[in-house]
Protein backbone atom coordinates (compact mmCIF):
# COMPACT_ATOMS: atom_id res chain seq x y z
CA UNK A 1 0.00 0.00 0.00
CA UNK A 2 0.95 3.63 -0.99
CA UNK A 3 2.16 5.27 2.15
CA UNK A 4 0.21 8.53 3.27
CA UNK A 5 3.04 11.00 2.60
CA UNK A 6 3.19 9.83 -0.88
CA UNK A 7 -0.66 10.34 -1.78
CA UNK A 8 -1.28 14.08 -1.56
CA UNK A 9 1.94 13.86 -3.42
CA UNK A 10 0.56 12.14 -6.51
CA UNK A 11 -2.92 14.22 -6.65
CA UNK A 12 -1.12 17.18 -7.01
CA UNK A 13 0.79 15.58 -9.72
CA UNK A 14 -2.61 14.69 -11.08
CA UNK A 15 -4.21 18.02 -10.81
CA UNK A 16 -1.32 19.66 -12.63
CA UNK A 17 -0.96 17.30 -15.59
CA UNK A 18 -5.35 18.13 -15.63
CA UNK A 19 -4.43 21.59 -16.08
CA UNK A 20 -2.12 20.77 -18.72
CA UNK A 21 -4.16 19.11 -20.65
CA UNK A 22 -6.54 22.05 -20.50
CA UNK A 23 -3.66 23.74 -22.04
CA UNK A 24 -4.07 21.77 -25.58
CA UNK A 25 -1.71 18.44 -24.11
CA UNK A 26 -2.54 15.72 -25.88
CA UNK A 27 -3.70 11.95 -24.80
CA UNK A 28 -0.67 10.73 -25.13
CA UNK A 29 1.73 13.07 -23.43
CA UNK A 30 -1.44 12.68 -20.40
CA UNK A 31 -0.55 8.95 -20.18
CA UNK A 32 3.00 9.52 -20.66
CA UNK A 33 3.22 11.20 -17.93
CA UNK A 34 1.31 9.24 -15.19
CA UNK A 35 3.52 6.60 -16.46
CA UNK A 36 6.52 8.37 -15.71
CA UNK A 37 4.82 9.46 -12.52
CA UNK A 38 4.51 5.69 -11.18
CA UNK A 39 7.66 4.84 -11.95
CA UNK A 40 8.97 7.49 -9.77
CA UNK A 41 6.81 6.07 -6.94
CA UNK A 42 7.68 3.19 -7.19
CA UNK A 43 11.11 3.66 -7.03
CA UNK A 44 10.33 6.26 -3.90
CA UNK A 45 8.94 3.06 -2.11
CA UNK A 46 11.84 0.83 -2.80
CA UNK A 47 14.15 3.16 -1.29
CA UNK A 48 11.77 3.77 2.02
CA UNK A 49 11.70 -0.21 2.24
CA UNK A 50 15.56 -0.37 1.72
CA UNK A 51 15.80 2.53 4.31
CA UNK A 52 13.47 0.60 6.87
CA UNK A 53 15.67 -2.90 6.16
CA UNK A 54 18.85 -1.29 6.61
CA UNK A 55 17.31 0.30 9.89
CA UNK A 56 15.89 -2.90 11.61
CA UNK A 57 18.96 -4.64 10.75
CA UNK A 58 21.34 -1.69 12.46
CA UNK A 59 19.10 -2.38 15.84
CA UNK A 60 18.75 -6.26 15.45
CA UNK A 61 22.89 -5.86 15.95
CA UNK A 62 22.84 -3.54 18.68
CA UNK A 63 20.29 -5.81 20.49
CA UNK A 64 22.15 -8.61 19.60
CA UNK A 65 25.64 -6.81 20.57
CA UNK A 66 24.11 -5.81 24.03
CA UNK A 67 22.46 -9.04 24.50
CA UNK A 68 26.50 -10.94 23.87
CA UNK A 69 27.52 -7.86 26.42
CA UNK A 70 25.30 -8.69 29.17
CA UNK A 71 26.12 -12.67 28.73
CA UNK A 72 29.87 -12.00 28.83
CA UNK A 73 29.49 -9.77 31.95
CA UNK A 74 27.16 -11.94 34.05
CA UNK A 75 29.04 -15.55 32.59
CA UNK A 76 31.11 -14.56 36.23
CA UNK A 77 29.16 -13.96 39.32
CA UNK A 78 30.45 -13.31 42.54
CA UNK A 79 28.31 -13.22 45.97
CA UNK A 80 28.67 -14.19 49.84
CA UNK A 81 27.94 -13.75 53.41
CA UNK A 82 29.51 -13.09 56.65
CA UNK A 83 28.24 -13.01 60.62
CA UNK A 84 29.36 -10.82 63.68
CA UNK A 85 28.71 -12.01 66.88
CA UNK A 86 29.22 -11.18 70.71
CA UNK A 87 28.70 -14.09 73.60
CA UNK A 88 27.93 -12.72 77.21
CA UNK A 89 28.16 -15.70 79.64
CA UNK A 90 26.24 -15.95 82.45
CA UNK A 91 29.29 -17.82 84.20
CA UNK A 92 31.99 -14.93 84.36
CA UNK A 93 34.77 -17.79 84.28
CA UNK A 94 33.87 -17.92 80.62
CA UNK A 95 35.27 -15.36 78.46
CA UNK A 96 33.03 -12.98 77.08
CA UNK A 97 33.86 -13.06 73.02
CA UNK A 98 32.69 -10.65 70.34
CA UNK A 99 33.78 -12.50 66.86
CA UNK A 100 33.89 -11.68 63.05
CA UNK A 101 32.27 -15.57 63.05
CA UNK A 102 32.74 -15.94 59.31
CA UNK A 103 33.17 -13.83 56.05
CA UNK A 104 32.99 -16.25 52.87
CA UNK A 105 33.00 -15.09 49.10
CA UNK A 106 31.37 -17.11 46.41
CA UNK A 107 32.92 -17.10 43.34
CA UNK A 108 30.75 -18.84 40.16
CA UNK A 109 31.12 -18.99 36.37
CA UNK A 110 29.26 -19.94 33.92
CA UNK A 111 31.09 -21.52 31.12
CA UNK A 112 28.23 -22.12 29.03
CA UNK A 113 24.92 -23.17 28.74
CA UNK A 114 25.42 -26.60 30.45
CA UNK A 115 28.39 -26.26 32.68
CA UNK A 116 29.31 -24.31 35.64
CA UNK A 117 31.49 -23.57 38.24
CA UNK A 118 30.57 -23.22 42.22
CA UNK A 119 32.63 -21.79 44.58
CA UNK A 120 33.15 -20.64 48.54
CA UNK A 121 36.01 -19.19 50.11
CA UNK A 122 36.01 -18.85 54.07
CA UNK A 123 37.83 -16.76 56.06
CA UNK A 124 37.08 -17.47 60.23
CA UNK A 125 37.57 -15.15 62.80
CA UNK A 126 38.83 -12.24 60.98
CA UNK A 127 42.25 -13.32 60.37
CA UNK A 128 44.97 -16.07 59.61
CA UNK A 129 47.95 -16.08 62.07
CA UNK A 130 50.00 -18.32 64.43
CA UNK A 131 47.69 -20.71 64.21
CA UNK A 132 44.48 -18.99 64.88
CA UNK A 133 41.89 -18.68 62.83
CA UNK A 134 41.07 -20.56 59.40
CA UNK A 135 41.23 -20.09 55.80
CA UNK A 136 39.18 -22.50 53.66
CA UNK A 137 37.15 -23.58 50.59
CA UNK A 138 33.67 -24.71 51.63
CA UNK A 139 32.69 -25.89 48.09
CA UNK A 140 34.73 -25.67 44.82
CA UNK A 141 32.94 -28.13 42.21
CA UNK A 142 32.50 -28.26 38.25
CA UNK A 143 28.47 -29.13 37.66
CA UNK A 144 27.72 -30.18 34.33
CA UNK A 145 23.98 -30.39 33.12
CA UNK A 146 23.54 -34.10 31.36
CA UNK A 147 19.56 -33.59 31.22
CA UNK A 148 16.76 -31.24 32.13
CA UNK A 149 17.00 -33.51 35.25
CA UNK A 150 20.33 -34.44 36.09
CA UNK A 151 23.12 -32.54 37.06
CA UNK A 152 27.01 -34.50 37.55
CA UNK A 153 28.92 -32.61 39.79
CA UNK A 154 32.62 -33.17 40.72
CA UNK A 155 34.80 -31.42 43.16
CA UNK A 156 34.66 -30.36 46.85
CA UNK A 157 30.69 -30.34 47.97
CA UNK A 158 28.99 -29.94 51.04
CA UNK A 159 26.87 -33.51 52.05
CA UNK A 160 23.34 -33.24 51.40
CA UNK A 161 22.35 -33.70 55.35
CA UNK A 162 19.61 -31.82 57.38
CA UNK A 163 18.01 -28.76 56.74
CA UNK A 164 21.34 -26.06 57.44
CA UNK A 165 24.39 -28.31 55.72
CA UNK A 166 23.67 -26.67 52.47
CA UNK A 167 21.79 -23.62 53.09
CA UNK A 168 23.65 -21.97 56.00
CA UNK A 169 23.78 -18.11 55.55
CA UNK A 170 22.82 -16.14 58.45
CA UNK A 171 19.26 -14.49 57.41
CA UNK A 172 18.27 -18.20 56.64
CA UNK A 173 17.93 -19.60 59.85
CA UNK A 174 16.96 -18.23 63.70
CA UNK A 175 19.08 -17.79 66.57
CA UNK A 176 22.55 -16.11 67.00
CA UNK A 177 24.76 -19.44 66.12
CA UNK A 178 24.28 -22.19 63.83
CA UNK A 179 21.83 -24.95 66.62
CA UNK A 180 23.85 -27.39 68.41
CA UNK A 181 22.45 -30.73 66.72
CA UNK A 182 23.50 -29.62 63.13
CA UNK A 183 26.76 -28.37 64.64
CA UNK A 184 27.96 -31.68 66.96
CA UNK A 185 25.42 -34.10 65.33
CA UNK A 186 25.78 -33.25 61.46
CA UNK A 187 29.27 -31.55 61.37
CA UNK A 188 28.38 -28.11 59.55
CA UNK A 189 29.58 -27.07 57.22
CA UNK A 190 30.60 -30.96 56.26
CA UNK A 191 32.01 -31.12 53.06
CA UNK A 192 33.78 -33.85 50.97
CA UNK A 193 35.83 -34.58 47.57
CA UNK A 194 34.00 -36.63 45.10
CA UNK A 195 31.38 -37.03 42.22
CA UNK A 196 27.89 -37.49 42.13
CA UNK A 197 24.15 -36.37 40.58
CA UNK A 198 21.50 -33.97 41.37
CA UNK A 199 18.34 -33.00 39.93
CA UNK A 200 14.80 -33.17 39.89
CA UNK A 201 12.39 -36.63 39.23
CA UNK A 202 8.86 -35.44 39.95
CA UNK A 203 7.67 -31.57 40.52
CA UNK A 204 9.46 -30.53 43.57
CA UNK A 205 11.21 -33.58 44.22
CA UNK A 206 15.01 -33.34 44.30
CA UNK A 207 18.06 -35.79 44.88
CA UNK A 208 21.28 -35.72 45.44
CA UNK A 209 23.50 -39.14 45.13
CA UNK A 210 27.29 -39.46 44.76
CA UNK A 211 30.74 -41.42 46.02
CA UNK A 212 33.11 -38.93 48.18
CA UNK A 213 35.86 -39.39 50.51
CA UNK A 214 34.73 -40.77 53.89
CA UNK A 215 35.83 -39.32 57.30
CA UNK A 216 39.29 -40.33 58.99
CA UNK A 217 39.41 -42.25 61.94
CA UNK A 218 42.92 -41.30 62.99
CA UNK A 219 42.04 -37.65 63.40
CA UNK A 220 39.82 -38.44 66.26
CA UNK A 221 40.21 -36.80 69.89
CA UNK A 222 37.73 -35.48 71.54
CA UNK A 223 33.59 -37.03 72.39
CA UNK A 224 32.04 -33.35 72.50
CA UNK A 225 31.53 -32.97 68.73
CA UNK A 226 31.01 -36.66 67.93
CA UNK A 227 32.45 -37.15 64.33
CA UNK A 228 32.91 -33.50 63.48
CA UNK A 229 36.82 -33.51 64.10
CA UNK A 230 37.36 -36.87 61.60
CA UNK A 231 36.07 -34.43 58.52
CA UNK A 232 38.97 -33.64 55.95
CA UNK A 233 37.73 -30.70 54.66
CA UNK A 234 39.54 -31.78 51.01
CA UNK A 235 42.98 -31.32 52.46
CA UNK A 236 44.98 -34.16 51.13
CA UNK A 237 42.02 -36.22 52.54
CA UNK A 238 42.72 -39.86 52.92
CA UNK A 239 41.17 -41.95 49.84
CA UNK A 240 41.43 -46.00 50.41
CA UNK A 241 38.30 -45.69 52.09
CA UNK A 242 35.59 -44.46 50.30
CA UNK A 243 31.81 -43.74 51.09
CA UNK A 244 28.34 -43.39 49.23
CA UNK A 245 26.48 -40.20 50.63
CA UNK A 246 22.23 -39.53 49.53
CA UNK A 247 19.96 -36.47 50.01
CA UNK A 248 16.07 -36.20 49.32
CA UNK A 249 14.01 -33.76 49.77
CA UNK A 250 10.46 -33.21 48.66
CA UNK A 251 9.70 -29.20 48.47
CA UNK A 252 5.74 -27.73 47.94
CA UNK A 253 4.76 -23.83 48.95
CA UNK A 254 4.59 -24.05 52.67
CA UNK A 255 6.91 -26.93 53.33
CA UNK A 256 9.51 -29.25 53.18
CA UNK A 257 10.10 -33.26 54.02
CA UNK A 258 13.72 -34.58 53.45
CA UNK A 259 16.26 -37.22 54.44
CA UNK A 260 20.07 -37.77 53.82
CA UNK A 261 22.30 -40.49 54.44
CA UNK A 262 25.89 -40.99 54.63
CA UNK A 263 28.10 -44.14 54.96
CA UNK A 264 31.35 -45.06 54.62
CA UNK A 265 34.34 -46.80 56.59
CA UNK A 266 37.04 -44.42 58.69
CA UNK A 267 39.87 -46.59 59.19
CA UNK A 268 41.61 -45.56 55.78
CA UNK A 269 43.70 -49.03 56.45
CA UNK A 270 46.04 -47.59 59.44
CA UNK A 271 47.25 -44.78 56.46
CA UNK A 272 44.99 -41.83 57.26
CA UNK A 273 46.60 -38.33 58.58
CA UNK A 274 48.22 -39.87 61.50
CA UNK A 275 49.34 -43.48 60.53
CA UNK A 276 48.10 -46.41 63.18
CA UNK A 277 48.66 -50.17 62.94
CA UNK A 278 45.48 -50.09 65.57
CA UNK A 279 43.51 -48.98 61.80
CA UNK A 280 45.03 -51.66 59.73
CA UNK A 281 42.74 -53.82 58.28
CA UNK A 282 39.86 -52.23 60.24
CA UNK A 283 35.66 -51.17 59.40
CA UNK A 284 35.57 -48.55 61.69
CA UNK A 285 32.14 -47.40 59.34
CA UNK A 286 30.57 -44.16 60.14
CA UNK A 287 26.63 -44.01 59.06
CA UNK A 288 24.90 -41.07 59.73
CA UNK A 289 21.43 -40.38 58.65
CA UNK A 290 18.57 -37.55 59.46
CA UNK A 291 14.89 -36.92 58.60
CA UNK A 292 13.43 -33.13 58.77
CA UNK A 293 11.00 -30.80 58.00
CA UNK A 294 9.46 -27.31 57.44
CA UNK A 295 6.15 -26.02 57.45
CA UNK A 296 5.06 -22.24 56.89
CA UNK A 297 1.30 -21.32 57.99
CA UNK A 298 0.35 -18.14 58.22
CA UNK A 299 3.01 -15.73 60.04
CA UNK A 300 4.03 -19.43 61.93
CA UNK A 301 7.48 -20.80 60.95
CA UNK A 302 7.76 -24.62 62.46
CA UNK A 303 10.74 -26.96 62.07
CA UNK A 304 12.49 -30.42 63.42
CA UNK A 305 15.12 -32.41 62.53
CA UNK A 306 16.00 -35.78 63.98
CA UNK A 307 19.48 -37.40 63.20
CA UNK A 308 21.53 -40.62 64.28
CA UNK A 309 24.89 -41.97 63.83
CA UNK A 310 26.73 -44.84 64.26
CA UNK A 311 30.54 -45.93 63.95
CA UNK A 312 32.06 -49.47 64.12
CA UNK A 313 35.33 -50.92 65.48
CA UNK A 314 35.69 -47.76 68.36
CA UNK A 315 38.48 -50.00 70.23
CA UNK A 316 40.55 -49.91 67.53
CA UNK A 317 40.08 -45.70 67.28
CA UNK A 318 40.31 -45.56 70.98
CA UNK A 319 43.59 -47.59 70.98
CA UNK A 320 44.98 -44.94 67.72
CA UNK A 321 43.77 -41.95 70.03
CA UNK A 322 45.66 -43.25 72.65
CA UNK A 323 42.35 -43.92 75.28
CA UNK A 324 41.98 -46.53 77.24
CA UNK A 325 39.70 -48.19 79.23
CA UNK A 326 38.71 -46.18 82.49
CA UNK A 327 41.49 -43.69 82.39
CA UNK A 328 39.22 -40.84 80.77
CA UNK A 329 35.41 -40.00 79.92
CA UNK A 330 36.78 -39.11 75.97
CA UNK A 331 35.94 -42.50 74.19
CA UNK A 332 34.86 -42.40 70.62
CA UNK A 333 30.82 -42.63 70.50
CA UNK A 334 29.45 -46.30 69.51
CA UNK A 335 26.30 -43.77 68.55
CA UNK A 336 25.01 -40.67 68.90
CA UNK A 337 22.29 -38.75 68.08
CA UNK A 338 20.24 -35.57 68.41
CA UNK A 339 17.21 -33.93 67.50
CA UNK A 340 14.89 -30.22 68.04
CA UNK A 341 12.17 -28.62 67.25
CA UNK A 342 11.49 -24.61 66.49
CA UNK A 343 8.82 -22.35 66.15
CA UNK A 344 9.24 -19.07 64.90
CA UNK A 345 6.41 -16.01 64.57
CA UNK A 346 6.30 -13.22 62.19
CA UNK A 347 5.07 -10.55 64.94
CA UNK A 348 5.39 -7.41 62.54
CA UNK A 349 6.48 -6.79 58.68
CA UNK A 350 6.58 -3.71 56.85
CA UNK A 351 8.08 -4.42 53.20
CA UNK A 352 11.07 -6.35 53.56
CA UNK A 353 11.39 -5.84 57.08
CA UNK A 354 10.50 -8.28 59.67
CA UNK A 355 10.28 -9.03 63.50
CA UNK A 356 10.33 -12.42 64.34
CA UNK A 357 10.72 -14.10 68.01
CA UNK A 358 11.61 -17.86 68.51
CA UNK A 359 12.21 -20.38 70.39
CA UNK A 360 13.85 -23.97 70.08
CA UNK A 361 14.42 -27.20 72.45
CA UNK A 362 17.32 -29.02 71.44
CA UNK A 363 18.15 -32.79 73.03
CA UNK A 364 21.53 -34.54 71.67
CA UNK A 365 24.00 -37.23 73.16
CA UNK A 366 27.48 -37.24 71.86
CA UNK A 367 28.23 -40.06 73.36
CA UNK A 368 25.36 -42.09 73.71
CA UNK A 369 26.83 -45.28 73.77
CA UNK A 370 30.76 -46.44 74.34
CA UNK A 371 32.78 -50.05 74.45
CA UNK A 372 32.30 -51.99 77.24
CA UNK A 373 34.91 -50.82 80.10
CA UNK A 374 34.80 -46.92 78.93
CA UNK A 375 33.71 -43.83 80.60
CA UNK A 376 30.76 -41.47 79.04
CA UNK A 377 31.39 -38.06 79.70
CA UNK A 378 27.82 -36.72 81.19
CA UNK A 379 28.16 -33.09 80.04
CA UNK A 380 27.80 -34.84 76.52
CA UNK A 381 24.22 -35.69 76.96
CA UNK A 382 22.51 -31.93 76.80
CA UNK A 383 19.53 -30.67 76.20
CA UNK A 384 18.83 -26.34 75.37
CA UNK A 385 16.74 -24.15 75.38
CA UNK A 386 17.21 -20.98 72.71
CA UNK A 387 14.76 -17.89 72.95
CA UNK A 388 15.55 -14.48 70.95
CA UNK A 389 14.47 -13.00 67.70
CA UNK A 390 15.45 -12.53 64.25
CA UNK A 391 14.98 -8.70 62.91
CA UNK A 392 15.59 -8.62 59.48
CA UNK A 393 15.94 -4.99 57.77
CA UNK A 394 15.69 -7.22 54.33
CA UNK A 395 15.60 -10.67 53.15
CA UNK A 396 19.78 -10.89 52.99
CA UNK A 397 20.75 -8.03 56.44
CA UNK A 398 19.85 -9.37 60.02
CA UNK A 399 20.23 -8.72 63.26
CA UNK A 400 19.36 -11.29 66.01
CA UNK A 401 19.54 -11.41 69.65
CA UNK A 402 18.85 -14.99 72.07
CA UNK A 403 19.09 -16.63 75.26
CA UNK A 404 20.22 -20.11 75.56
CA UNK A 405 20.15 -22.38 78.58
CA UNK A 406 21.84 -25.22 78.90
CA UNK A 407 20.51 -27.91 81.13
CA UNK A 408 23.47 -29.99 82.01
CA UNK A 409 26.73 -27.60 81.19
CA UNK A 410 25.16 -24.50 82.31
CA UNK A 411 28.73 -22.73 81.96
CA UNK A 412 27.57 -22.11 78.34
CA UNK A 413 24.37 -20.18 79.39
CA UNK A 414 24.75 -17.34 76.97
CA UNK A 415 23.11 -14.18 75.80
CA UNK A 416 23.96 -13.17 72.52
CA UNK A 417 23.88 -10.56 69.59
CA UNK A 418 25.05 -10.92 66.23
CA UNK A 419 24.61 -9.13 62.48
CA UNK A 420 24.33 -11.19 59.32
CA UNK A 421 24.06 -10.65 55.77
CA UNK A 422 24.34 -12.27 52.25
CA UNK A 423 24.51 -10.59 48.72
Amino acid sequence: MMSLKLKPLLLLALLSLTFNAHADTTTDELVRRLDLLQKEVEQLKRQLAEEKSTRQEQVAAVQTAAQDTHAEASATTIGGYGEVVYNNYRNKSVKDQADLQRFVLFFGHRFNDKLRLYSELEVEHALVESGQGELGLEQAYIEYNLHPNINLRAGLMLMPLGLLNETHEPSTFYGVQRNEVESRIIPTTWRELGIGVQGNVLDGLEYNVGISTSLDASKYTNAANSVRGLRSEGFQAAANDLALYAGLNYRQPGWLLGAGLFTGNTAQNGVGSTSSTALEGKNARVTLWDVHGKYSIGDFDLQALYARGTLNDTLAINQAAGITAGANNNAAPKSFWGGYGQVAYALWKKGEMRLSPFVRYERYDTQASVDTGFTKDPLNNERVITAGANFNLSRDVVFKADWQNYQTDNRKDRFSIGVGYQF
